[in-house]
């Protein structure tokens, strides 16, 4: 049915609230990336409006700090743009903060928590080969 699929992956060592932190920024910079990924707003039965939300599904994933690191370097070499999170940003604050510990680390050395892409199909399963589906 869809050409492309959208694919969150965290590391496999989180703890919950950092999982469902992670997940939250990284879908962010996905529908940030393509806007025509978000469709209508919301309505219920009363007439309340809710937000838009994605049109497509999300496949959340798990992986070892190995695979989070083969993850990324198979972004990077087919030009695919990522939402990455890595584990110094826990100990920031605010956006910027984030953006200035983000620029310390270099792509072999960054500790990747969490990296979310949209890419056709048999890239995205190539890219997160190894990972598994969250539980």
């Amino acid at each position: 049915m869809f050409d492309t699929k959208i694919v969150v992956m965290l590391r496999d060592d989180l703890k919950p609230w950092q999982e469902l932190n992670v997940t939250a920024f990284l879908m962010t910079g996905i529908a940030a990336q393509s806007p025509t990924l978000i469709g209508e707003p919301y309505r219920d039965r009363a007439g309340h409006v809710y937000n838009p939300m994605s049109i497509r599904p999300v496949v959340v994933l798990s992986a070892s700090a190995e695979t989070m690191a083969s993850a990324h370097r198979k972004c990077l070499e087919r030009d695919i743009i990522a939402s990455a999170y890595i584990e110094e940003m826990f100990a920031t604050g605010h956006d910027t903060a984030n953006r200035a510990v983000f620029a310390e680390y270099a792509p072999d050395d960054a500790k990747m928590v969490g990296l979310a892409f949209r890419a056709p199909k048999k890239t995205a399963d190539k890219i997160s080969k190894g990972a598994k589906m969250h539980a």
